[in-house]
């Protein structure tokens, strides 16, 4: 079994390539198979997340470029820059990773974030495609690719667990007024 661990140089060109969803992406340890039907070893730094296009180097020295393949996504649009952006930003509450265009947001489906979209005056509807989700706030700190971002999942406690959903009602009146005085 060819072992993978390490990243290759943006100039070697590609023996083989990797065709993977993102949440295989997102793993720093996987067993799979290239697109040629190698049995591969990932075994990369913890917090590795892969992007299409990147370029890894097996133990033997051959080059395979990942490939985001197609799965499904639902894409909530609309054309009211501020409605993308507080939709956006409920679904970001989440930690749901976004992937972020003109219009639309795209997400890993979830009949339940959809139920959201609409609520918030979205269209939604279900796709299949590549899934690249923005890379994280400080991922550009450390990404070996300056053209693009790396996304860095870190395990991190706040105390709860993130199982439950972030969306809590909260009473505003707390006996003082939040208006602007000049």
């Amino acid at each position: 079994m060819q072992q993978i661990r390490q990243r290759a140089q943006a100039a070697d060109r590609p023996d083989d390539s990797l065709t993977l969803v993102y949440d295989d992406r997102k793993r720093s340890r996987l067993r799979t198979r290239s697109d040629a039907g190698l049995e591969l070893a990932v075994v990369l730094p913890r917090g590795s997340v892969l992007r299409h296009g990147d370029l890894l180097r097996g133990d033997d020295g051959r080059v395979f470029q990942v490939r985001a393949a197609a799965e499904s996504v639902s894409e909530a649009s609309t054309g009211d820059p501020l409605l993308l952006a507080r939709a956006a930003y409920h679904l970001g509450n989440r930690h749901v990773p976004l992937q972020i265009e003109a219009g639309r947001l795209r997400y890993q489906h979830d009949h339940v974030l959809d139920k959201l979209a609409r609520e918030l005056g979205l269209r939604v509807c279900e796709r299949r495609c590549a899934f690249e989700p923005e890379g994280g706030a400080y991922s550009h700190a450390s990404a070996p690719h300056p053209h693009h971002d790396h996304n860095h999942d870190h395990e991190h406690s706040h105390g709860h667990d993130h199982e439950h959903s972030h969306d809590h009602s909260h009473d505003h009146s707390h006996g003082h007024d939040h208006g602007h005085h000049h």
